[in-house]
């Protein structure tokens, strides 16, 4: 793997999601980093790409409540066990379980093992609500993918809450899990 700056020099192939994102960030001017890879499905995986991004890749995952009337996006550090109890009481919600594929693709363009942040930008009716834990915004940049896992970016964690959030639409609710 090797790392480079911006998109890269010809997008041919790239699927259409992958390509939205590059044009996103550069038009909101937002510096980032990328690097191609195998995809990745595992966290062993996302442990190799980390070390080339040198920032730690956010576990995503796509949440929703019993009825499917609620839909939420979950960004928490990657090694950080996740227990549903403690996001349910500090977001209100009864039961969260995790969403269906045809509804992240319906709502995010996104398929299972590519869940991002990055997927909001094509959530345009607001369906969707980011919940990032605390620690994920204690590093200086964040390790996301372009949509797809066969590809991951890096950018600073101020440009994702000053520049890409706002432009998306979304503000998070931050919560301590």
């Amino acid at each position: 793997m090797e790392l480079f700056e911006g998109r890269p020099a010809d997008c041919a192939g790239r699927q259409d999601r992958e390509v939205r994102v590059y044009d996103l960030l550069d038009r909101l001017g937002v510096a980032y980093q990328r690097t191609d890879h195998e995809a990745a499905g595992t966290m062993e995986d996302c442990d190799r790409i980390d070390a080339i991004l040198e920032v730690t890749i956010c576990k995503n995952l796509f949440l929703c409540n019993r009825q499917k009337t609620a839909f939420y996006l979950l960004m928490m550090p990657g090694r950080k066990p996740f227990r549903t109890k403690d996001l349910s009481a500090q977001l209100g919600v009864a039961r969260l379980s995790f969403g269906t594929p045809e509804d992240m693709l319906r709502l995010l363009d996104l398929t299972p093992g590519s869940v991002s942040v990055m997927g909001l930008m094509n959530d345009t009716e607001h369906q969707v609500q980011l919940v990032i834990d605390r620690e994920v915004l204690a590093g200086e940049r964040i390790g996301c993918h372009p949509c797809l896992n066969t590809s991951s970016l890096r950018f600073s964690t101020a440009d994702l809450l000053t520049k890409v959030l706002p432009a998306v639409g979304h503000t998070p609710i931050l919560v301590d899990l």
